[in-house]
């Protein structure tokens, strides 16, 4: 799964937040990245209802910053990630 999320979503600590409930839900494997117009990127990887229950978190709103919106795409995976990184 690749998200996008697009909001006050830059230093605020998103990326730390997102890696750290992804490796709540467990069995995922992906990374969080800042992108240059303001958005992050969520790629997660792993059992599609550990990655939905971590989409159900991004759209929630229990995030930090403010999300203003979320866009995902599901993917065959592509393997290659060793835990679930801040890029």
């Amino acid at each position: 799964m690749t998200v996008w999320v697009r909001g006050r979503v830059q230093g605020v600590g998103f990326r730390w937040y997102t890696r750290a409930r992804a490796l709540e839900i467990g069995g995922l494997t992906g990374f969080a990245a800042n992108l240059a117009d303001g958005r992050v990127q969520v790629v997660a990887e792993g059992a599609r209802e550990r990655c939905e229950r971590l989409l159900d978190w991004l759209r929630a709103g229990d995030t930090p910053g403010r999300v203003a919106g979320v866009t995902e795409i599901w993917d065959t995976p592509r393997g290659g990630y060793e835990g679930f990184d801040i890029r």
